[in-house]
């Protein structure tokens, strides 16, 4: 816990993957209509209940990843999330590219979770 040696790559890894999720939850705070609106296309049942525990979700991940707090367990279920999310925008977008709201963007960050929980 609490482990910010910034010359081990793992851990510097473990801190971006839980700082990048901050902006994220942020931006549901602020406008949520956006991720409302991806939920309702992606066909999720209660879309506005997925929002709410998104956003809780990347809190709670990003601080506990950033601080080294329950590692292992955030960081493969961050896994988890991650894939949900790149299903989710590939039924939606129907892309690759991020650039054009594709999946590829979920899926690195699927994968750095799992190099950060592997090796935590």
């Amino acid at each position: 816990m609490f482990d910010f040696d910034f010359s081990n790559g793992y851990v510097l890894l473990r801190i971006i993957c839980g700082a990048f999720m901050l902006p994220q939850a942020f931006a549901k705070i602020v406008n949520s209509a956006p991720a409302l609106a991806f939920f309702v296309k992606a066909g999720y049942p209660k879309p506005h209940l997925f929002v709410l525990f998104i956003t809780a979700f990347e809190c709670i991940a990003g601080v506990g990843l950033v601080l080294g707090i329950q590692t292992v367990a955030l960081a493969w279920i961050s896994t988890l999330f991650m894939l949900v999310a790149t299903i989710s925008d590939y039924k939606v977008n129907k892309a690759w590219l991020w650039t054009k709201g594709g999946c590829e963007y979920p899926l690195f960050w699927c994968l750095c979770c799992a190099i950060v929980a592997a090796h935590a």
